[in-house]
């Protein structure tokens, strides 16, 4: 004969389909608040990097050295305006002609990426602003090249 017990329960299974929701819903939330601080952190370093790297391409350098290379043909243009930039106080460390004697309108080129400075050189040569580029080149140990063009005697004073 078997004796039947009554089983006393002493607490209550939770339903377990409700904590797995919850738990998923908080790896949720936890999983975006993660992607957006990663954003936010990565926003900032980006905007820390430009504005150095803005800042240092306002900046005008003292010595500025200036290439200046024949782009107009005429043999000793480049001599004339090496004695300008020398008696301005730039550093003139390359002359020469430039790959072709096709070049109107004198032109200013950037190459360390400080703008500031190949603009202030057109400002002193009379060039205009709308003839200095910017050609970043890393193998370039100058900060500036004015390639002479046929409109020479206009910035000859």
């Amino acid at each position: 004969m078997k004796i039947k017990t009554q089983e006393t329960k002493l607490y209550k299974k939770p339903n377990t389909t409700i904590i797995k929701l919850f738990l998923n819903i908080s790896i949720l939330i936890l999983s975006l608040a993660i992607i957006f601080l990663g954003y936010s952190l990565l926003s900032k370093i980006k905007a820390i990097y430009s504005q150095a790297e803005t800042s240092d391409s306002l900046l005008q350098s003292e010595v500025i050295q200036v290439e200046v290379l024949n782009g107009c043909g005429v043999s000793g243009i480049a001599d004339k305006f090496m004695d300008i930039l020398r008696e301005k106080k730039f550093d003139v460390v390359n002359l020469g002609n430039y790959r072709s004697f096709d070049i109107y309108k004198t032109i200013v080129i950037d190459r360390s990426g400080k703008i500031k400075n190949a603009e202030y050189l057109a400002e002193v040569i009379g060039i205009d602003k709308w003839n200095v580029i910017q050609q970043k080149n890393k193998n370039y140990f100058l900060d500036v090249s004015l390639i002479i063009g046929k409109d020479y005697n206009n910035f000859l004073k």
